[in-house]
C-alpha cells in the first residue's frame, strides 16, 4: 500500500506537459489555482528542515530573479506590441515572489545574501535581451524558464525520492504543501516558455549562443542561492 501511494504521488507530482517546439498563437494562461494561505509559522516536526530551507532560499531567489527580469524587458518594450504579453507573465512571477515570501515566513527561512546583486543582474539582463528586441527578449524567457522548469522538477523529485517510506503520513504533511507550489509554480514557468517559442525566440540571431549562456548563469544563480 505504501509503494502504491508513493508511486501515486510520484506521478501526479511529476506529470507536465511536453515543451511546445513549432509556431502556433496561443494566449498566455491565467495565474492558475490558488493554493491556501500560508499561515505565520509552521510546525517543524517530521521535516527535513536542511532540504526544506534550501529549497525555499533558492527558489524565492529565483523568483526574485525572474522580476527583476521581466521589470527590465518591461522598463524597455512595455509599449510595444509584445508588452502587454510580458506583462501578464510578470504578474505570475509576482503571484510566485509573493507565495515563497509567505512560505520564508511560515518556515523560518532566511534569504540568500545574494539578493542585491540578482536584483541588478536581472534588471540588466531583461534589459539587455529587450534591447536586442522582441525577439530577443522571448529568446531570455525560453532559456530562464526552461532552466528553471528543470529545477523545479530536479525539487520534486528530491522530496519525494527522499524517504518513500514515511510518505504515507507525508501526505498530510507540511512537505505536500511546498510540493504543490512548485508543481503549480514549474507549470506556469513552463507556460512561458512556451509563450516565448511562440512570439520567435529561436529567430533570434545566435539563438543557441545566447540561450546556452544564460543558462549556465541560471545554474550558477541556482548552484549560489542554495547554499549562501
Amino acid at each position: 500500500m505504501a509503494a502504491a501511494a508513493v508511486l501515486a504521488l510520484r506521478c501526479s507530482l511529476l506529470q507536465r506537459r511536453p515543451l511546445r517546439c513549432g509556431p502556433g498563437v496561443r494566449a498566455v494562461p491565467g495565474a492558475g489555482a490558488a493554493l491556501r494561505p500560508c499561515s505565520s509559522r509552521v510546525a517543524q516536526d517530521g521535516i527535513n528542515k536542511p532540504v526544506i530551507d534550501r529549497i525555499i532560499r533558492v527558489d524565492h531567489a529565483g523568483e526574485y530573479g525572474a522580476n527583476r527580469i521581466y521589470a527590465g524587458q518591461m522598463a524597455v518594450l512595455g509599449r510595444s506590441s509584445v508588452g502587454p504579453v510580458i506583462q501578464q507573465m510578470w504578474n505570475q512571477e509576482k503571484n510566485h515572489l509573493k507565495r515563497f515570501n509567505e512560505l520564508m515566513v511560515a518556515y523560518r527561512v532566511r534569504p540568500t545574501v545574494l539578493l542585491p546583486f540578482w536584483n541588478v543582474a536581472g534588471f540588466v539582463l531583461g534589459a539587455g535581451s529587450a534591447l536586442l528586441g522582441k525577439k530577443g527578449a522571448m529568446a531570455c524567457t525560453v532559456a530562464v524558464e526552461e532552466s528553471i522548469s528543470e529545477h523545479y522538477n530536479n525539487q520534486i523529485r528530491t522530496l519525494i525520492e527522499e524517504d518513500p517510506e514515511k510518505y504515507k503520513e507525508l501526505l498530510q504533511a507540511q512537505e505536500v504543501l511546498v510540493l504543490q507550489v512548485i508543481k503549480q509554480f514549474r507549470d506556469e514557468e513552463q507556460e512561458h516558455h512556451d509563450t516565448g517559442l511562440e512570439h520567435d525566440a529561436e529567430a533570434t540571431p545566435a539563438y543557441s549562443v545566447l540561450k546556452t549562456a544564460i543558462q549556465l548563469g541560471c545554474k550558477a544563480a541556482i548552484f549560489l542561492s542554495e547554499r549562501i
